[in-house]
């Protein structure tokens, strides 16, 4: 895994999605949380707290490799994902809060992901291709790198110029997804026994988890109160993870193919499962509608 698309590669295009996403980021974003700080809270004890003990509950149920059940905790503590916004406007969500919790989401995970990570490496001593796993200080600043750092500097050039931010969201955007598919499938290709050896391994995990985590994200704001739409954000922005953070962690930092299983999978699975939830949460909304008439 020491290839140079893999260790250069994959934490460019990371880099390069996270810068993105900072020229997108304004100050204001961050202000906002403090007009609705209930709801932001709700919403990150569920992404910060009831997720991974979810995602651990489900590991000793389906008794993972210790390789793959760190792979899950890792993805479990990834934040939120752009992607969420999307979602959320398309099923009437508070696309303004989803901007807020992956401003607010991508700052903290800076510290949560080393530790979830770190708890899952300690209690199930996975051994991978070279040796133990582990998640050492150095490699705690690496992941602070490759995901504050450019995501600061996407916000002070759109604070110096946002016109200029304004016109490269697009072209970055989609040179991002273009460089991080290229990493991605090229580590697939040259990795492709490892990965089809555990693929029957995570994939009905990664869907209970995936359904787990949009309901949760959804009832549990809802139960307490939150309004419809914004339940509705919450739900995609716990449900929608950033896997491509988890793949750089697995693969560049923790050195690990087999870590990243999960969150690739995760990462494809996710998709039509958001959809589909947002599809029954639309009718039901719809239905809750016409009964109130």
């Amino acid at each position: 895994m020491n290839s140079p698309l893999v260790s250069v590669g994959l934490p460019l295009a990371l880099a390069v999605i996270m810068f993105g996403l900072g020229l997108s980021l304004t100050g204001a974003d961050f202000a906002r949380t403090a007009k609705t700080p209930r709801v932001v809270a709700i919403a990150l004890a569920c992404q910060l707290l009831v997720l991974p003990v979810v995602a651990f509950g489900l590991v000793l149920l389906f008794g993972l490799p210790p390789i793959l059940a760190v792979g899950m905790m890792l993805l479990a503590a990834s934040p939120g994902g752009t992607t969420a916004n999307l979602f959320s406007h398309l099923f009437r969500g508070d696309v303004a809060l989803n901007v807020s919790l992956t401003a607010v989401n991508s700052i903290i995970a800076v510290v949560t992901v080393p530790l979830v990570t770190n708890f899952a490496i300690g209690y199930f001593e996975p051994s991978g291709e070279d040796g133990s796993v582990g998640l050492q200080l150095s490699k705690v600043i690496q992941v602070f790198a490759i995901v504050l750092v450019p995501v600061g500097l996407g916000m002070l050039v759109r604070r110096w110029s946002t016109e200029f931010a304004d016109r490269m969201d697009k072209p970055v955007r989609i040179g991002s997804a273009i460089t991080l598919l290229l990493v991605i499938v090229g580590t697939i290709v040259s990795e492709r026994d490892t990965l089809a050896g555990s693929l029957g391994d995570v994939g009905a995990i990664t869907v209970v988890f995936c359904l787990i985590s949009l309901l949760v994200g959804y009832f549990l704001p809802r139960l307490l109160g939150v309004a419809d739409r914004q339940a509705i954000a919450c739900s995609f922005e716990v449900g929608i993870h950033n896997s491509t953070i988890a793949i750089t962690i697995a693969i560049s930092v923790l050195d690990s193919t087999e870590l990243a299983v999960p969150a690739a999978v995760y990462g494809v699975l996710m998709f039509p499962l958001a959809a589909l939830v947002g599809w029954l949460i639309t009718r039901r909304q719809v239905r809750a509608e016409v009964a109130a008439k």
